[in-house]
Protein backbone atom coordinates (compact mmCIF):
# COMPACT_ATOMS: atom_id res chain seq x y z
CA UNK A 1 0.00 0.00 0.00
CA UNK A 2 2.12 3.09 -1.38
CA UNK A 3 0.14 5.50 0.72
CA UNK A 4 1.36 3.89 3.88
CA UNK A 5 4.23 3.45 2.89
CA UNK A 6 4.98 7.08 2.09
CA UNK A 7 3.78 8.01 5.48
CA UNK A 8 5.79 5.75 7.58
CA UNK A 9 8.72 7.22 5.47
CA UNK A 10 7.88 11.03 6.58
CA UNK A 11 7.02 9.93 10.35
CA UNK A 12 9.62 8.54 12.61
CA UNK A 13 7.74 5.99 14.72
CA UNK A 14 8.20 6.39 18.46
CA UNK A 15 10.08 9.89 18.37
CA UNK A 16 7.35 11.74 19.75
CA UNK A 17 5.31 11.15 22.47
CA UNK A 18 0.90 12.68 21.35
CA UNK A 19 0.29 12.96 25.10
CA UNK A 20 3.67 15.24 25.84
CA UNK A 21 2.37 17.31 22.53
CA UNK A 22 -1.46 17.10 23.74
CA UNK A 23 -1.84 16.28 27.74
CA UNK A 24 -5.36 15.71 26.78
CA UNK A 25 -4.91 13.37 24.29
CA UNK A 26 -5.68 9.57 26.02
CA UNK A 27 -3.09 7.04 24.79
CA UNK A 28 -4.37 3.39 26.38
CA UNK A 29 -1.46 4.30 28.43
CA UNK A 30 1.10 3.99 26.11
CA UNK A 31 4.56 5.81 26.46
CA UNK A 32 7.53 6.27 24.67
CA UNK A 33 10.43 6.57 26.91
CA UNK A 34 13.90 7.75 25.76
CA UNK A 35 16.49 5.68 26.30
CA UNK A 36 20.69 5.87 25.46
CA UNK A 37 20.70 9.22 26.26
CA UNK A 38 17.85 10.20 24.14
CA UNK A 39 19.15 8.51 20.75
CA UNK A 40 16.15 6.03 21.12
CA UNK A 41 12.86 5.47 22.57
CA UNK A 42 11.16 2.02 24.17
CA UNK A 43 7.71 1.55 24.14
CA UNK A 44 6.33 1.39 27.86
CA UNK A 45 1.97 0.80 28.59
CA UNK A 46 0.33 1.49 31.86
CA UNK A 47 -2.06 -0.45 33.08
CA UNK A 48 -4.53 -0.52 36.22
CA UNK A 49 -3.78 1.98 38.85
CA UNK A 50 -2.92 1.18 42.36
CA UNK A 51 -0.46 2.19 45.51
CA UNK A 52 1.74 -0.43 44.50
CA UNK A 53 3.74 -0.18 41.08
CA UNK A 54 4.95 -3.03 39.10
CA UNK A 55 7.56 -3.10 36.06
CA UNK A 56 7.74 -5.97 33.92
CA UNK A 57 10.56 -7.42 32.47
CA UNK A 58 10.52 -9.93 29.76
CA UNK A 59 12.88 -12.59 28.73
CA UNK A 60 15.06 -13.27 26.00
CA UNK A 61 17.03 -11.46 25.47
CA UNK A 62 15.18 -10.49 22.83
CA UNK A 63 11.45 -11.28 23.00
CA UNK A 64 8.76 -8.79 24.66
CA UNK A 65 5.73 -8.16 27.09
CA UNK A 66 3.39 -10.13 24.60
CA UNK A 67 3.32 -13.39 26.75
CA UNK A 68 3.03 -11.53 29.86
CA UNK A 69 -0.56 -10.72 28.80
CA UNK A 70 -2.22 -12.79 31.14
CA UNK A 71 -1.08 -11.00 33.80
CA UNK A 72 -4.15 -8.50 32.80
CA UNK A 73 -6.50 -10.79 34.29
CA UNK A 74 -4.38 -10.69 37.72
CA UNK A 75 -2.73 -7.57 38.77
CA UNK A 76 -4.93 -4.92 38.07
CA UNK A 77 -8.18 -6.52 39.02
CA UNK A 78 -6.06 -7.16 42.46
CA UNK A 79 -4.92 -3.24 42.99
CA UNK A 80 -2.07 -3.12 41.45
CA UNK A 81 -0.59 -0.85 38.56
CA UNK A 82 1.52 -2.79 36.22
CA UNK A 83 3.48 -1.49 33.37
CA UNK A 84 4.79 -3.36 30.44
CA UNK A 85 8.09 -2.35 28.64
CA UNK A 86 9.83 -3.67 25.30
CA UNK A 87 13.18 -3.55 25.96
CA UNK A 88 14.89 -1.82 23.49
CA UNK A 89 15.09 -3.55 20.10
CA UNK A 90 12.14 -5.42 21.05
CA UNK A 91 8.91 -5.68 19.02
CA UNK A 92 7.12 -2.33 19.95
CA UNK A 93 10.02 -0.12 20.89
CA UNK A 94 13.17 1.20 18.36
CA UNK A 95 15.35 -1.30 17.11
CA UNK A 96 18.53 -0.24 16.42
CA UNK A 97 21.65 -1.44 14.12
CA UNK A 98 21.65 -4.87 15.33
CA UNK A 99 25.32 -4.46 14.36
CA UNK A 100 26.11 -2.54 17.43
CA UNK A 101 27.40 -4.54 20.13
CA UNK A 102 27.83 -1.55 22.68
CA UNK A 103 23.72 -1.63 23.22
CA UNK A 104 23.12 -5.65 23.69
CA UNK A 105 25.19 -6.10 26.70
CA UNK A 106 23.75 -6.33 30.63
CA UNK A 107 25.23 -3.04 31.60
CA UNK A 108 23.45 -1.35 28.84
CA UNK A 109 20.23 -2.73 29.64
CA UNK A 110 20.43 -2.07 33.61
CA UNK A 111 21.44 1.54 32.69
CA UNK A 112 18.05 1.27 30.59
CA UNK A 113 15.80 0.17 33.20
CA UNK A 114 16.62 2.76 35.54
CA UNK A 115 16.20 5.68 32.50
CA UNK A 116 12.34 3.67 32.06
CA UNK A 117 12.27 4.39 35.54
CA UNK A 118 12.80 7.53 35.80
CA UNK A 119 11.06 8.48 32.72
CA UNK A 120 7.76 6.41 34.07
CA UNK A 121 8.08 8.54 37.36
CA UNK A 122 8.62 4.80 39.77
CA UNK A 123 8.69 4.90 43.33
CA UNK A 124 8.58 2.57 45.37
CA UNK A 125 7.89 0.09 43.04
CA UNK A 126 8.55 -3.89 42.19
CA UNK A 127 10.49 -5.63 39.56
CA UNK A 128 9.08 -8.81 38.29
CA UNK A 129 11.97 -10.19 35.52
CA UNK A 130 10.89 -13.41 34.03
CA UNK A 131 14.16 -15.34 32.82
CA UNK A 132 16.50 -12.87 31.48
CA UNK A 133 14.50 -10.03 33.16
CA UNK A 134 15.15 -11.98 36.46
CA UNK A 135 19.01 -11.03 35.88
CA UNK A 136 18.09 -7.69 35.37
CA UNK A 137 15.92 -7.88 38.56
CA UNK A 138 19.07 -9.30 40.30
CA UNK A 139 21.62 -6.51 39.32
CA UNK A 140 19.32 -3.68 39.17
CA UNK A 141 18.45 -4.99 42.93
CA UNK A 142 22.32 -5.12 43.69
CA UNK A 143 23.32 -1.42 42.24
CA UNK A 144 20.25 0.79 42.57
CA UNK A 145 18.29 -0.95 46.10
CA UNK A 146 19.63 1.94 48.56
CA UNK A 147 18.69 4.82 46.65
CA UNK A 148 14.84 4.40 48.17
CA UNK A 149 12.58 3.57 44.64
CA UNK A 150 12.48 -0.03 44.51
CA UNK A 151 10.53 -1.69 46.84
CA UNK A 152 10.72 -5.36 46.16
CA UNK A 153 11.99 -7.80 43.29
CA UNK A 154 10.35 -11.09 41.95
CA UNK A 155 12.97 -13.59 40.57
CA UNK A 156 10.72 -15.51 37.94
CA UNK A 157 11.87 -18.54 36.43
CA UNK A 158 15.41 -17.63 36.37
CA UNK A 159 18.69 -19.24 38.75
CA UNK A 160 22.08 -16.96 39.87
CA UNK A 161 24.06 -17.77 37.08
CA UNK A 162 24.40 -19.04 32.94
CA UNK A 163 26.13 -22.18 34.64
CA UNK A 164 23.71 -23.38 36.87
CA UNK A 165 21.30 -23.03 34.04
CA UNK A 166 22.72 -24.99 31.75
CA UNK A 167 23.05 -27.82 34.16
CA UNK A 168 19.52 -28.16 34.80
CA UNK A 169 18.58 -27.54 31.16
CA UNK A 170 21.51 -30.07 29.84
CA UNK A 171 19.91 -32.54 32.13
CA UNK A 172 16.30 -31.98 30.12
CA UNK A 173 18.47 -32.23 26.72
CA UNK A 174 19.16 -35.77 28.31
CA UNK A 175 15.99 -37.57 28.22
CA UNK A 176 16.14 -37.39 24.62
CA UNK A 177 15.97 -40.61 22.56
CA UNK A 178 19.73 -41.87 22.08
CA UNK A 179 19.56 -41.25 18.31
CA UNK A 180 17.93 -37.54 18.83
CA UNK A 181 20.25 -36.85 21.88
CA UNK A 182 23.19 -38.13 19.57
CA UNK A 183 22.10 -36.02 16.48
CA UNK A 184 21.30 -33.07 18.91
CA UNK A 185 24.67 -33.14 20.62
CA UNK A 186 26.13 -33.44 16.53
CA UNK A 187 24.34 -30.46 15.59
CA UNK A 188 26.20 -28.51 18.23
CA UNK A 189 29.42 -29.78 18.02
CA UNK A 190 29.15 -28.55 14.18
CA UNK A 191 27.71 -25.70 14.90
CA UNK A 192 25.01 -26.79 12.72
CA UNK A 193 22.33 -24.00 13.49
CA UNK A 194 20.61 -23.60 10.58
CA UNK A 195 19.92 -27.63 10.59
CA UNK A 196 15.84 -27.52 10.59
CA UNK A 197 16.06 -31.06 12.71
CA UNK A 198 17.77 -28.72 15.36
CA UNK A 199 14.49 -26.62 15.41
CA UNK A 200 12.43 -29.74 15.40
CA UNK A 201 14.08 -31.47 18.07
CA UNK A 202 13.70 -27.81 20.15
CA UNK A 203 10.20 -26.96 19.56
CA UNK A 204 8.93 -30.24 19.39
CA UNK A 205 10.71 -32.18 21.68
CA UNK A 206 11.86 -30.57 24.41
CA UNK A 207 10.25 -27.24 25.00
CA UNK A 208 6.86 -28.64 25.43
CA UNK A 209 8.47 -30.18 28.37
CA UNK A 210 10.44 -27.58 30.07
CA UNK A 211 9.38 -23.95 28.34
CA UNK A 212 5.14 -24.46 28.32
CA UNK A 213 3.51 -27.66 29.06
CA UNK A 214 -0.06 -26.89 28.03
CA UNK A 215 -1.06 -27.40 24.31
CA UNK A 216 -1.72 -25.75 22.14
CA UNK A 217 0.52 -22.69 23.20
CA UNK A 218 -1.46 -19.74 24.56
CA UNK A 219 -1.67 -17.34 21.62
CA UNK A 220 0.33 -14.57 23.55
CA UNK A 221 3.25 -16.63 23.61
CA UNK A 222 3.34 -17.83 20.23
CA UNK A 223 2.31 -14.05 18.98
CA UNK A 224 5.60 -13.24 20.84
CA UNK A 225 7.78 -15.92 19.59
CA UNK A 226 7.00 -15.09 16.38
CA UNK A 227 7.99 -11.16 16.77
CA UNK A 228 11.92 -12.31 19.13
CA UNK A 229 14.13 -10.57 17.59
CA UNK A 230 16.90 -13.22 16.84
CA UNK A 231 19.71 -10.60 16.34
CA UNK A 232 19.93 -9.79 20.05
CA UNK A 233 19.28 -13.31 21.64
CA UNK A 234 21.61 -14.54 19.52
CA UNK A 235 24.33 -11.90 20.08
CA UNK A 236 23.78 -12.19 24.35
CA UNK A 237 22.26 -15.94 24.41
CA UNK A 238 23.01 -18.16 21.60
CA UNK A 239 21.11 -20.44 19.44
CA UNK A 240 19.24 -22.10 22.04
CA UNK A 241 18.73 -22.59 25.31
CA UNK A 242 21.19 -25.18 25.57
CA UNK A 243 24.46 -23.89 24.45
CA UNK A 244 24.97 -20.07 25.70
CA UNK A 245 27.81 -18.87 23.18
CA UNK A 246 26.68 -15.17 23.49
CA UNK A 247 28.29 -12.45 25.98
CA UNK A 248 25.82 -13.82 28.99
CA UNK A 249 27.88 -17.05 29.07
CA UNK A 250 30.10 -16.62 32.33
CA UNK A 251 27.69 -14.12 34.29
CA UNK A 252 26.50 -15.19 37.91
CA UNK A 253 25.68 -13.82 41.10
CA UNK A 254 25.33 -16.57 43.30
CA UNK A 255 28.17 -14.97 45.71
CA UNK A 256 26.53 -11.41 45.45
CA UNK A 257 23.12 -12.28 46.43
CA UNK A 258 23.60 -11.74 49.93
CA UNK A 259 24.02 -8.20 49.18
CA UNK A 260 20.28 -7.98 47.94
CA UNK A 261 18.79 -6.56 51.14
CA UNK A 262 15.23 -5.30 49.92
CA UNK A 263 12.25 -8.10 49.86
CA UNK A 264 12.57 -10.65 47.71
CA UNK A 265 10.54 -14.03 45.69
CA UNK A 266 12.10 -16.01 44.20
CA UNK A 267 9.25 -18.00 42.16
CA UNK A 268 10.16 -20.94 39.83
CA UNK A 269 8.18 -24.04 38.91
CA UNK A 270 8.58 -28.06 39.20
CA UNK A 271 9.48 -28.58 35.22
CA UNK A 272 11.23 -25.58 34.36
CA UNK A 273 14.73 -25.62 32.72
CA UNK A 274 15.80 -23.45 36.01
CA UNK A 275 16.30 -25.87 38.20
CA UNK A 276 13.63 -25.11 41.29
CA UNK A 277 15.92 -26.58 43.89
CA UNK A 278 18.52 -23.79 42.99
CA UNK A 279 15.75 -21.25 43.43
CA UNK A 280 15.27 -22.29 46.98
CA UNK A 281 18.43 -22.22 47.11
CA UNK A 282 18.35 -18.33 46.39
CA UNK A 283 15.99 -17.60 48.58
CA UNK A 284 18.16 -19.05 51.17
CA UNK A 285 20.87 -16.78 50.54
CA UNK A 286 19.55 -13.45 50.59
CA UNK A 287 18.42 -11.99 54.19
CA UNK A 288 14.92 -11.20 53.05
CA UNK A 289 13.97 -13.47 50.63
CA UNK A 290 11.43 -16.44 50.30
CA UNK A 291 10.96 -18.73 47.59
CA UNK A 292 8.01 -20.84 45.90
CA UNK A 293 7.55 -23.53 43.55
CA UNK A 294 4.64 -24.00 41.28
CA UNK A 295 3.73 -27.58 40.60
CA UNK A 296 3.40 -28.79 37.23
CA UNK A 297 4.22 -25.61 35.96
CA UNK A 298 7.56 -25.12 33.13
CA UNK A 299 9.47 -21.91 32.40
CA UNK A 300 6.46 -20.19 31.70
CA UNK A 301 4.63 -21.04 34.75
CA UNK A 302 2.44 -18.23 34.76
CA UNK A 303 0.42 -19.93 32.38
CA UNK A 304 0.89 -23.55 32.87
CA UNK A 305 1.12 -23.37 36.71
CA UNK A 306 -1.37 -20.27 36.63
CA UNK A 307 -3.30 -20.85 39.80
CA UNK A 308 -0.15 -21.36 42.20
CA UNK A 309 1.92 -18.39 39.89
CA UNK A 310 -0.61 -15.93 40.77
CA UNK A 311 -1.45 -17.35 44.18
CA UNK A 312 2.21 -16.55 45.11
CA UNK A 313 3.07 -13.47 43.17
CA UNK A 314 -0.17 -12.04 44.81
CA UNK A 315 0.38 -12.86 47.78
CA UNK A 316 4.03 -11.70 47.86
CA UNK A 317 2.48 -7.99 46.42
CA UNK A 318 0.28 -7.59 48.63
CA UNK A 319 2.87 -8.65 51.85
CA UNK A 320 4.79 -5.39 50.60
Amino acid sequence: MTGIDNMAGQVSIGKLNVADLNPKCRTAGIRWIPVVDGQYKVWTKKIGSGKTKVLLLHGGPGFNHEYFECMEDFLPPNGFEMYYYDQLGCCNSQVPDPNDDSLWTIPRYLEEVEEVRQGLGLDAFVIVGHSWGGILAIEYALKHQHEGHLKAIVVSNMVASIESFLVCSGKWKQTLPPDRLALCEKIETEEDWQNPEYEKIMMEELYPKMICRIQPWPEPFTRSLRHVNMGIYVHMQGYSEFVVTGNLKGWDSWDRLKDIKIKALMLGAEYDEMDPEDMKKMAEMMPNATAAICPGGSHMAFWDSQDAYFEHLLSFLHSL
